[in-house]
């Protein structure tokens, strides 16, 4: 399972930066008339009264990434109840880094920021880590990182991403309506009773997840959080539990459309960041300093620091066949923030406009120096076994 998840995971950060490559190209070339036109191509449905109508950029963020944090729910259901966050020892390490993961890059942009209320929104865009992008950059160095600080590294992404879950779903809902709040109730209830009475027949849970996710989007609360909501209610078993679990058996059809599908079309609707008139002095402005400094810096400064002292105070232990140098290098890593960053941004500051890109190419510069230097720090140990010790 897990060699088959990283396996995946790396194909499609992967393509992700030859999507995120492609997208530059096109927003910085003659080209540029025809993206921006492509992702602002109105789509529409409507059922009877229900009409809905935006942007392709939008319904790829809004609905497509439903999808995305979908996936990301089943996988921590399942983790939590059968896999790496199933116990409390295995969770202990990854927990403490996810928090010091999120919390000092927060403060390091607050600190940058502080005072101005509108770039304030963006405070949690440093707060995220990619684990496609992660992995695909350990991908690049085969055996020379342990195998327990892959699985480590996968923990603290999916305990990183349910960290971002929670921060959408408290800081960036507003105009709440309260007919479709009790709509978006009464879905999740009834997706709930058809857990606790081991219903396991997909057609179900598909309705009545899109009717969560058409009031979910219409209450005010972001759209993306019914594919949480919805996966949490998947059974892991059914009735009989020698038959395949639907919860797995659902994540395994699901991921290849989110790894190769979802994830690379929202590269390349977000990451065409237009540089052409962008200089180095825009770039030290407030909010794309606090974004660079919080993912690049305050990101392993967080990991790495909270986790040595949590091994120090004899809370957790360092992964198997690991090294301080190797524990570094790894939270660096988590310096890749990039589709969450992303996405967070999108829902920070609405305006792409806002701050003439440079808070989106802060996310990309961060998410390359911290993948740059993270493989400079592991293959430099990898090819020196003395240091290994």
């Amino acid at each position: 399972m897990i060699q088959s998840f990283m396996k995946k995971e790396t194909s499609s950060g992967i393509l992700l930066m030859i999507t995120t490559v492609l997208a530059l190209l096109c927003s910085n070339s003659l080209l540029s008339p025809y993206y921006q036109s492509f992702l602002h191509i109105p789509i529409a449905i409507q059922i009877g009264a229900l009409h809905l109508e935006h942007s392709l950029y939008h319904w790829v963020n809004d609905g497509l990434m439903a999808v995305f944090f979908f996936l990301i729910g089943l996988e921590v259901k399942r983790e939590a109840m059968v896999g790496q966050l199933a116990s409390f020892k295995s969770v202990v390490l990854p927990g403490i880094a996810a928090v010091g993961g999120m919390l000092v890059p927060a403060l390091v942009y607050v600190a940058c920021n502080a005072g101005d209320a509108v770039a304030m929104k963006g405070w949690a865009i440093p707060t995220p880590t990619d684990i496609a992008f992660a992995l695909a950059v350990l991908s690049l160095l085969g055996n020379r990182v342990p195998t327990s600080l892959k699985i480590f590294l996968m923990a603290l992404a999916i305990m990183d991403d349910l960290g971002a879950i929670i921060i959408i779903a408290l800081f960036y809902s507003t105009d709440l309506s309260t007919l479709s709040l009790w709509i978006a109730g009464i879905s999740l209830a009834t997706l709930v009773l058809l857990n606790y009475f081991h219903v396991t027949r997909r057609a179900v849970y598909i309705v009545i997840g899109i009717i969560l996710w058409v009031s979910v989007l219409k209450s005010g609360v972001h759209a993306t959080l019914a594919g949480v909501a919805l996966a949490f209610t998947i059974p892991l078993y059914g009735k009989d539990k020698s038959k395949p679990s639907p919860l797995k058996s659902l994540e395994h059809d699901i991921h290849p459309w989110v790894a190769f599908v979802i994830l690379p079309l929202f590269a390349f609707v977000n990451a065409g960041v237009d540089m052409r008139n962008i200089s180095l002095e825009q770039l030290a402005n407030p909010v794309p300093l606090g974004i660079l400094l919080g993912l690049f810096l305050g990101k392993q400064v967080g990991v790495f620091v909270l986790s040595w002292l949590a091994i120090q105070l004899k809370w957790a232990t360092l992964p198997e066949g690991a090294n301080w140098v190797h524990f570094y290098g790894v939270s660096v890593l988590t310096g890749i923030g990039f589709t969450m960053s992303l996405f967070i941004t999108s829902l920070a500051f609405e305006d792409d406009t806002l701050f003439q890109y440079t808070d989106k190419l802060a996310i990309l510069l961060a998410s390359l120096l911290s993948g740059i230097l993270g493989y400079v720090v592991l293959k430099y140990v990898g090819s020196h076994p003395s240091r290994m010790q």
